[in-house]
């Protein structure tokens, strides 16, 4: 049966995702964006519509009496111009969450959550499956990079089989609506909500899975949740995990370690990234993919936009671009980027009041433990996405903070004042570090700063 969507705020990259595999499915699919009639990213939008996905000013005007259903992330506010017009009309109005659960419920599910990285390991699956020749459904919270060209985001992918792999998103507690056959948990911290909190939902997460449940021996706040499945496989660098790494040498960008004697080759820095492998291993060895193909596999994997993406380097300086915005995220790329990086130059813009609140003191000791003594950091103001928020806290309290335990933390309200700052700063061999999330325009602030060291002389 072909339906019609309309997906409200359909710009952001869990939306665009659904709006794309629905659209090459069969289905009439149209949506709106705050950023659409703000003209902002435009890129993206012009790859949806490639895509033969219409779009609308956010007003009303895309939500008629042919449209089904109403798709809305938690995101979206309840007078929003397109849910008043679904309301009149009496339209089904339903949670992007709802809707992925459906499709992942009905198919061979394969569902990656956890506090960091489920958006690496779950493209890294989706990849190492595609490369098999498994054919899945990709629907994944970044864009990765082997996917992605002038007219795809490459944030999702229509396949022929029943297997569908995502991303499960914890923070609007959501994750308790998949019945994956596979899931896996990279790990918990705390980010949108106490470490109890999240650590009942992915207690019942667990308990939805089907047939295997895969989990990170290392995170010790997994240790402690009574996981009851039939088939539990761990995966980590320490010797008690089921699948674990051995031999792992760090090169600037490329990690190479073993598993049971195969070697695996990964385009990306970090222990973090071995361990995101390491999830992906297991799942393919769960679908009887050889472990040479797995290796194959994972050495031409591109990584994800925005998840230690190097947007360019100038006269031996790089500039990477990160949607870090927990404190154990921030600590776990600054330590990935030190591998043949003689300083970092860190910029890290909080997203939301709330968070930013809930998390400062995290934050805080974060970087006071992570930052060197030559490592600098540049914090502009909290990104404000809209809503109703309790503005009570500034970067500056942050700053401060950091100040005081001795390292080199500036506050700089707005964000494009920092470029000239990090031109008179950056010499050769510095690794430049954009960290946030929620605002599609870091990308664009990166770039600027690529451009703006080009012509300079670097010793």
């Amino acid at each position: 049966m072909r339906n019609s969507y309309h997906f409200v705020g359909i710009g952001g990259i869990g939306m665009s995702s659904i709006a794309q595999v629905l659209r090459e499915q069969g289905h009439t699919v149209s949506g709106s964006d705050r950023n659409y009639d703000r003209q902002i990213t435009p890129h993206v939008f012009t790859k949806l519509m490639s895509k033969g996905i219409s779009l609308h000013p956010q007003n009303g005007s895309g939500v008629s009496e042919n449209t089904n259903f109403i798709v809305v992330s938690s995101a979206i506010e309840k007078d929003n111009p397109d849910i008043a017009k679904a309301t009149t009309l009496g339209k089904k109005i339903i949670k992007r969450a709802e809707l992925l659960a459906e499709m992942v419920n009905s198919k061979y599910g394969i569902a990656i959550g956890g506090s960091n990285g489920k958006t690496t390991v779950s493209s890294m699956v989706g990849y190492v499956l595609d490369h098999a020749g498994l054919f899945p459904t990709i629907i994944v919270g970044g864009c990765i990079k082997n996917y992605t060209d002038d007219l795809t985001l490459g944030n999702a992918k229509t396949g022929k089989s029943d297997i569908i792999t995502i991303e499960a998103d914890e923070s609007d507690g959501s994750i308790v609506f998949y019945k994956p056959r596979i899931s896996v948990i990279t790990n918990i911290s705390k980010d949108h909500e106490s470490i109890e909190n999240l650590s009942k939902m992915f207690e019942t997460f667990s308990q939805n899975t089907q047939d295997t449940l895969i989990i990170n021996a290392d995170c010790p706040h997994l240790k402690v949740i009574p996981f009851k499945n039939k088939h539990v496989v761990t995966f980590g660098l320490n010797t008690s995990a089921t699948l674990c790494a051995n031999n792992i040498i760090h090169e600037q960008f490329r990690t190479t370690f073993t598993v049971d004697g195969q070697m695996f080759k990964i385009p990306l820095p970090g222990d973090y990234n071995v361990s995101n492998a390491l999830a992906a291993i297991a799942v393919a060895r769960h679908l009887n993919i050889s472990d040479k193909n797995i290796a194959l596999a994972l050495n031409q994997f591109m990584g994800v936009q925005r998840r230690m993406d190097i947007i360019g380097e100038v006269d031996g300086i790089k500039v990477i671009d990160d949607y870090a915005h927990n404190p154990k995220k921030v600590t776990a790329v600054i330590n990935g980027i030190k591998h043949g990086c003689k300083r970092v130059i860190s910029v890290f813009q909080p997203h939301g009041y709330r968070p930013t609140i809930f998390m400062q003191k995290e934050f805080v000791d974060a970087f006071i433990s992570v930052l060197s003594p030559h490592d600098i950091l540049f914090m502009p103001e909290i990104f404000y996405a809209g809503g109703t928020a309790n503005k009570s806290i500034s970067s500056a309290d942050l700053v401060n903070s950091i100040k005081q335990g001795g390292k080199n933390a500036f506050f700089v309200e707005k964000r494009d004042d920092i470029i000239p700052m990090i031109k008179k700063e950056a010499r050769a061999g510095d690794c430049i570090v954009v960290m946030g999330a929620r605002d599609n325009t870091l990308t664009e602030f990166c770039q600027k700063i690529v451009n703006s060291l080009k012509g300079k002389s670097h010793t």
